[in-house]
């Protein structure tokens, strides 16, 4: 059962054996506080009542923060994982969006059904799937399809089935679960919801409200050591995009929304044409993210011409050097 973003690319491409010097730039784990603050991503936990919005205004204040976003709306019902983005990390939602989501569902049947017969028409649900939306939703009601990753039932007790599910972003699980027992022909609806991963983020790097705050309160007495462990740096949101890794003096231009030629190239992942990839330092800090212009393959094969097209720059300038003329 994975995700998107579970599968990382890990085949690296050598073009140009390079270096990178340390009077630049700075890896993404030894950043200071005050970098991380606007470059980070927070995994919280969202409770039971405010909207996804409402929290993410929450985490803004409590950091003292001018621009916070977050990662999908949840219902004020549901809770679970938000990942809420810090500062100019708020452009990276797009990565999200398409890393996949997580959803640990109860689902309450509203007559009793066979275990095999819920499992055999759930099973029927793995794919691709064309949803219309809520009325209550937020957006214009028209069919759209999503993609159903998983789903793995844990537990059925009489009328409840409790399961995870896997989903693309933007899938209802309301009307999944309301189509899932129009199938069964007895009629469903959603009891619970929480979610459970947001891309690359679950369990393991969730936080509260409360602890976030916590960790604020200590780091203004001074103590940095837990809110170092709840910010997470911007790079954890693309690791599971296909990456080009690029020689320090070429770091700036791009910075300043210049696209990336293939000279500039030390080592790249394998991809394919119009693909959405990050591109890093040698430091593994996120410049920018853009669209390949030539597949992996092709920027092995040349030693010129257009490799990708800048989409969204991340790093400031003058970090790294101008390139000399």
């Amino acid at each position: 059962m994975k995700l998107p973003s579970e599968s990382i690319p890990n085949k690296v491409l050598v073009k140009k054996e390079a270096e990178t010097s340390s009077n630049y730039g700075t890896t993404p784990e030894n950043r200071t506080l005050k970098e991380s603050l606007n470059y980070g991503i927070v995994n919280i936990d969202k409770p039971k009542g405010p909207t996804s919005h409402q929290v993410a205004d929450y985490v803004k204040k409590i950091l003292n923060l001018k621009k916070a976003g977050h990662s999908g709306t949840l219902d004020p019902i549901v809770t679970g994982s938000l990942v809420v983005t810090l500062g100019n990390a708020t452009k990276v939602t797009q990565v999200l969006l398409k890393g996949g989501k997580e959803y640990l569902c109860l689902m309450h049947l509203h007559k009793s059904v066979e275990k095999k017969e819920i499992e055999k028409v759930m099973n029927e649900f793995i794919g691709e799937i064309t949803q219309l939306p809520p009325v209550k939703s937020s957006i214009k009601r028209q069919k759209r399809k999503r993609t159903i990753y998983y789903m793995k039932i844990l537990e059925v007790e009489e009328q409840d089935v409790l399961f995870y599910v896997g989903t693309q972003a933007g899938t209802y699980i309301r009307k999944l679960c309301h189509d899932i027992g129009q199938k069964l022909e007895v009629g469903a609806h959603m009891a619970q919801l929480i979610r459970t991963k947001v891309g690359p983020y679950n369990e393991k790097t969730i936080h509260t409200l409360h602890e976030l705050k916590d960790a604020y309160e200590y780091y203004k007495e001074g103590n940095e050591k837990e809110l170092k462990k709840i910010i997470l740096p911007v790079e954890s949101a693309i690791v599971h995009l296909p990456k080009i890794w690029i020689l320090d003096t070429t770091v700036d231009s791009l910075t300043h929304g210049a696209d990336l030629n293939i000279p500039g190239i030390s080592k790249l992942n394998e991809f394919s044409r119009n693909e959405l990839v990050a591109i890093l330092t040698l430091k593994g800090e996120l410049v920018a993210l853009a669209e390949s212009e030539l597949s992996s393959e092709a920027i092995m094969k040349n030693e010129k011409g257009l490799a990708a097209v800048t989409k969204k720059v991340f790093m400031k300038f003058d970090i790294y050097p101008k390139m000399k003329k």
